[in-house]
C-alpha cells in the first residue's frame, strides 16, 4: 500500500498544532518532531551524553534533563552553539521518526504526517524524506494576536521568536500545499480545508 509521507510546518500561532490535531482526527498518523525533541533530551534521552560531552554539566538540570532555558541562552548568543546541539538532536529525532513512520506503513497508514515547527529552517535534511510540505499560514500580526491571548507574552517577546523563524515568504516558497488560516478563519473552515486536502492528497 502506497503511503504519502506530508511536512507539516508553521510559524509560531499560525495554528500548526491545530491543522496536525485536525490531520489526526481525520485518521493520519501524526509525528510530533517537538516532542521526539523533548523526549531525547528529558531526563534519560537518548541526546544527553553527547550534549553533556559537548556543553558540560552547566546545561543539565537537578533532573539530569537538559536545562532549556540555559541552553536556549547560549544558543540565543551563540550561533556555534545552536549548531552544534542540533548536529546532536536532528540525527536521532530523524531516526525515531522515521522508526515511527515505517511503523505506521506496516499498519497501512495511508498518510503520514511529519510535524516539524523549523521545517523550512532545516533545509535539504528533513525535505529530502518527504512527499510534500504542507504549510499552514497566516499574517503576521495574527500569529502576534494569537500568541499574546495565549502565552500572555510581550509582543517584542513574540516578535523576536518570529525573527529566530524562517519569514512568511519563506514558508510559503518552500510549500506544495497552503492551509489557510488567516483572521476569521473558523475552526469548522480550518476543519473542512484539512478533510479536503486529506481526501486530495493522496493522489500527489
Amino acid at each position: 500500500m502506497v503511503s504519502v509521507r506530508l511536512g507539516l510546518t508553521g510559524g509560531v500561532g499560525s495554528g500548526k498544532s491545530t491543522v496536525a490535531a485536525l490531520l489526526a482526527e481525520a485518521g493520519a498518523a501524526v509525528i510530533d518532531a517537538d516532542a521526539l525533541s523533548r523526549a531525547v533530551t528529558g531526563a534519560g534521552g537518548a541526546a544527553l551524553p553527547a550534549i553533556h560531552k559537548a556543553f558540560g554539566s552547566a546545561m543539565f538540570d537537578a533532573t539530569g534533563a537538559l536545562d532549556r532555558t540555559a541552553m536556549r541562552a547560549l544558543v540565543s548568543a551563540d550561533p556555534g552553539a545552536r549548531r552544534r546541539l542540533e548536529s546532536i538532536i536532528h540525527p536521532i529525532v530523524l531516526q525515531e521518526s522515521e522508526r515511527q513512520a515505517q511503523a505506521a506503513r506496516q499498519r497501512g497508514e495511508q498518510l503520514v504526517v511529519f510535524d516539524i515547527p523549523l521545517l523550512v529552517e532545516s533545509g535539504a535534511r528533513w525535505r529530502a524524506q518527504l512527499d510534500a510540505v504542507l504549510v499552514v499560514d497566516c499574517e503576521p500580526e495574527e500569529q502576534i494576536a494569537r500568541v499574546a491571548a495565549r502565552s500572555g507574552w510581550p509582543r517584542a517577546h513574540i516578535e523576536g521568536i518570529m525573527a529566530a523563524q524562517a519569514t512568511r515568504a519563506q514558508r510559503l516558497a518552500a510549500a506544495d500545499i497552503v492551509v489557510a488560516n488567516g483572521s476569521g478563519v473558523s475552526l469548522p473552515a480550518l476543519r473542512a480545508q484539512v478533510r479536503a486536502l486529506q481526501r486530495n492528497i493522496m493522489g500527489l
